[in-house]
Order: C-alpha cells, then structure tokens, then sequence
C-alpha cells in the first residue's frame, strides 16, 4: 500500500479529451506518466546553487586552501628595524627670539635740509659708508669765520710777544718802568687766550661741518627710508633719520626652565661651551649653529626660567632680527649607547616594548627601557645592539605571531641621531 501511495505522488493523470472518451468508451483517463522535466530542472538548479556557493567561497577566501594544505596560518609579512651603538645628543629646549647686538636710530645732529639720500633701502652697509647729507653751506661758512677770526687773533698774539722781548730788554737796561712791563706782559697773556677761544670755536665750526656727512656707525642692514631730499631736519630731534641693525654676529635669546640650569651650569663650569641649534617656526629646518654665550645673573621668580644668550655667526643671513626660532642647547653626549628608531618603540600600561624578531620567525614581545631622544632615535635599555625588531604591522602582531620579513624592507641604514 505505501509503495503504491510513492508511486502516485511521481505519477501525473491527466484527463482525456472528448475524442478519446469517444473512441475509449468507459476509459475516461490516460494511463499515468513520470514527470521527467520536473525532476532534472529540480537537480540543475540545485547543481548551479552549490557551484555558486563554492565559487563564492573560494573568492572570499583565496588562502583556504594553500593554507590548509600547509596546515596554519600564514606568516604576517613585516618591515624590520636593526638596533645599533652610537652617539646621541642629549638638549635643552626652548623658544627664542632672534635679537640683534646693535641697532642703532640715527639722528640729525645739527638742523638744516637733506642735500643727499645715499644708500637703499635695504642696503648692507659698513662701517663709514656715505648715508645722508645736510646741507654743509652754512657750516663751510661758520668754519671760514673761524678761521678768519683766529688768524686775526694769532697775529695780535705774535705782536704782543715781539713787544713782551723788547720791554724785557728796556727793563733789564731801565728804560722802563715795572708797571709797563707788567702790561704788556698781560697783553701776551690776553691774546693768547683769544687764540685759544677761536682754536675752540673753529674746531667746532669743523664738528658742525663733519656732521652734515651722516656715515654709517656699525656694520649692518639699513631699513626703509624715512626722509628725503629737501626735508628739513632739526637737531637732536626724536625722530630717526635712518636705522641700521647688525646682523652678522647676531645672537638668539631664550629662556630655559630652571630644573635645566643645573645641566647648563654644569656644561660651563666643564669647560665646554653648550652648542645651541636654531630651528624653524616648524621645529623642521636647522637654521643655524651657535654657542652659549652668556645668562642672566637670577632666574625670574614670576616665570621660574633662565634668560640664556646664544651668538650665531650668521653668514648666510638665514637669522633676522626679531625672527621667532625654536632652539636646541647641547648640554652633554651620551656615547656608546643602544639606539633604536622611534617607529620601532611601542607602548602600553606596562611602559616601552618592542616585538623581537626570534630566529625561527617569530616575533617575542620584549620590554625595554627609553631614555633619552634625539629626533627619530632613541636611546634604549634592555636591548642588545644589532637585534632584529618589528617596524610595522603592530595592530596585527601578538607575543609568538609568526612573521615573514618582506624583501628588501629590512632596516639596514643604522639609527642614527640628529646632529
């Protein structure tokens, strides 16, 4: 009975048509068929599901099977880092201004009109260079004066000395009396002191003169032009006729925090002049190289610092005045020690660790100890010089990860401080 309900579930029964009931008399129905078409469009389509899960699958995880035929997971591939011996720096940092050693405002130093503006703005100048000229007719003609007026005095002064010896001789002989000696004696004296008086006023008339010819006082730039031709000028007025600012040597102030002193004191009083390194507004560029060369005799109690002045050569020019740096004081070396790359330093709660590369290509977590850095390095303990450390894939490694060194990615350029 169960065999023959199977059998009827997989048989189709179909009607038949009026034409066949005719010919068939009682017959009403077919005989019963397999349904052929149904079963085989039922195992293609589950053929196409299983094709297409597979592929799938195969796509998303292209590793599957070389992996497994190998029997784990592949290795992480990884660029390396080579701990090395050497130098490295150990600074004080700070924020500095660049400040001139000389700036000077020049004044007019007698009144008159501007004959001649003889530099550029802008211009480096020496010492003596020609800059501004007053008009120096007024004081040509105070100076011929002068001289005029000593040359008249000189010859009065050298008659009364004729005049003095011949009444010593009438005095001695007794021509004379005491009393006209006495006064002609005073005449002498008398003119030369008028001498004297117009050797003082021709000198000055001279000064007066030479001040009309403004000259340079100090190697240095000038800045822009503040008078012109036919401006007219007082004497000793407060606005400047042109300022100039040294420029080479030039020196960078900054001030230090006072738990550094110590250090600094300690570079000096060893006989070694801290080095001090000028950088940009980015703290990027090295600009300059100077040296440490004096300090302020107190720390400021309102700030707790130092103020330190560094002299930099400034050959290039690269420094300018009032320009705001970033420096680098040089206070000792730590020499012979284990360097490492920054990149290659992890942290966690515990503190600084590093993965070490192990012979059989596995990475250790090993904890080490930071000290000092300089730049991209770092002074580290707890490492020997030479191991092989991890520089990349840090999200993905894990204390006994196995690890593939990608070619040509290991660190063969040593660590190297800045210098």
């Amino acid at each position: 009975m169960n065999n023959s309900n199977r059998h009827a579930k997989q048989m189709v029964v179909e009607p038949i048509t009026r034409a066949e009931r005719g010919r068939t008399g009682a017959n009403l129905f077919k005989a019963p068929r397999p349904n052929h078409s149904h079963r085989w469009r039922l195992i293609v389509i589950t053929a196409i599901l299983i094709a297409s899960a597979v592929l799938i699958y195969r796509y998303l995880n292209p590793g599957t099977k070389q992996s497994g035929s190998k029997g784990g997971i592949p290795p992480l591939p990884i660029s390396t880092a080579t701990a090395t011996t050497g130098d490295i720096g150990v600074y004080v940092e700070a924020l500095g201004t660049v400040t001139p050693l000389n700036t000077v405002s020049l004044t007019a130093r007698v009144g008159g009109q501007i004959a001649k503006v003889e530099y550029q703005e802008g211009q480096l100048v020496h010492i003596g260079d020609p800059l501004l000229e007053i008009d120096p007719a007024p004081f040509q003609a105070a100076v011929t004066q002068a001289e005029g007026q000593l040359a008249r005095d000189q010859a009065q002064l050298d008659l009364a000395k004729i005049n003095l010896q011949r009444d010593t001789d009438l005095l001695n002989k007794g021509v004379i009396s005491k009393q006209e000696f006495d006064t002609q004696t005073a005449n002498d004296h008398q003119f030369e002191g008028a001498v004297k008086l117009d050797q003082g006023n021709l000198d000055q008339a001279k000064v007066n003169l030479a001040y009309c010819y403004i000259t340079s006082p100090i190697d240095g730039r000038v800045g822009l032009r503040l008078v012109d031709p036919g401006n007219i000028v007082q004497a000793n007025g407060t606005t400047p006729l042109v300022v100039i600012t040294q420029l080479q040597p030039i020196t960078v102030e900054f001030n230090v925090a006072e738990d550094s002193v110590p250090q600094i004191m300690e570079a000096i009083h060893g006989g070694r002049q801290p080095e001090a390194d000028a950088y940009d507004r980015a703290n990027q560029k090295k600009l300059a190289i100077g040296k440490v060369e004096s300090f302020n005799s107190q720390i400021d109690t309102t700030t707790g610092t130092l103020r330190v002045r560094a002299t930099f050569k400034n050959d290039d020019g690269v420094l300018f005045p009032n320009q705001f740096v970033n420096v680098r004081l040089l206070v000792d070396t730590h020499k012979g020690v284990t360097l490492l790359p920054n990149n290659a330093i992890q942290r966690n709660d515990n503190g600084e660790f590093v993965y070490l590369v192990q012979p059989n290509q596995t990475v250790a977590l090993k904890t080490i100890t930071v000290g000092t850095t300089d730049g991209n390095v770092s002074e580290v303990q707890g490492l020997q010089p030479g191991s092989l450390v991890a520089a990349d894939s840090f999200n993905r490694l894990s204390d006994g990860a196995k690890v593939a060194i990608r070619p040509g990615a290991s660190a063969a350029k040593p660590a190297i401080a800045n210098k």
